[in-house]
């Protein structure tokens, strides 16, 4: 225990005092890395399950939030686009999965309140910039999403979605749900090209945020098949976690959380290797 609370400290110390990190480097990744980031990400959660719920409480809860709201409103349209926007800022919330996943490789413990404290101390650093743009991007799927229901529906009685499912049978209603998936995957590939390795890296380093969108999208360029795929991969186990009413993302977000840190962790190269190439 005294050699863990050491090591806590020292991992304090080293994050207060992080000095401005160089430009990092990425390298490759393979299929074999994405299966072990899914299987350290479990391992994770089953290590530290009540930090883990406690974040992923704010997925539940908006999730929960933004249906009651709509189903209330009678505007449940809505809900079609925020559940399909949702996967979008996932990775707003996973700061502390990050911290625990961080701090397991450390072999340190992981005090509750530390962590909280950590993720707190972010507020003022780079990363609320990455997070703005991405909660920007959404807004504007949200809008535009809209334009898209109102341009090819428009006209048709789109009241409560359960009792206007024939509508998506339609001519326009197959057009529309074709064109706003074509539009909503370029604005969730997009999210996903800045945000899979520059959240992490952000949380990590003392970057700023333009070099950390730019470093993740060379990621994501550099090798298109396997990130792309492991988006599908994170989109859809987001997606299918949603159907019991949110609730499967108390297990899902924590695991796809601490697996992004570990596929951080082989895809960008360490600072002191990156210093002495």
């Amino acid at each position: 225990m005294q050699i863990k609370a050491e090591g806590a400290r020292t991992l304090q110390s080293q994050v207060m005092t992080q000095e401005p990190s160089t430009p990092p480097q990425v390298r490759p990744i393979t299929a074999a890395d994405l299966r072990e980031c899914l299987r350290l990400g479990w391992a994770d959660f089953v290590s530290a399950p009540l930090s883990d719920l406690f974040f992923a409480n704010f997925f539940v809860l908006a999730g929960l939030v933004m249906s009651t709201i709509t189903f209330a409103t009678g505007t449940t349209f809505w809900l079609v686009l925020a559940v399909l926007g949702f996967p979008l800022i996932g990775s707003l919330a996973a700061l502390g999965f990050y911290e625990i996943s961080r701090r397991r490789e450390a072999n340190v413990d992981v005090p509750f309140k530390e962590i909280l404290s950590l993720v707190w101390g972010h507020r003022t650093g780079q990363l609320p910039w990455l997070a703005t743009i991405i909660v920007v991007i959404f807004l504007f799927w949200f809008f535009l999403g809209h334009m898209i229901f109102a341009l090819f529906l428009g006209l048709a009685p789109m009241t409560h979605i359960s009792s206007s499912l024939h509508v998506f049978g339609t001519a326009d209603g197959l057009t529309m749900l074709l064109f706003g998936t074509v539009v909503g995957a370029v604005f969730a590939v997009i999210v996903f090209s800045v945000s899979v390795i520059g959240m992490p890296l952000l949380f990590d380093r003392d970057i700023d945020f333009v070099t950390a969108m730019i470093t993740s999208g060379r990621a994501v360029r550099n090798q298109p098949v396997l990130y792309l795929g492991w988006g599908v991969i994170v989109g859809g186990v987001t997606l299918v976690a949603m159907i019991p009413a949110f609730l499967g993302l108390f297990v899902a977000m924590p695991v796809l959380g601490h697996a992004t840190w570990h596929l951080y962790g082989r895809a960008v190269v360490e600072e002191n290797s990156a210093s002495t190439t």
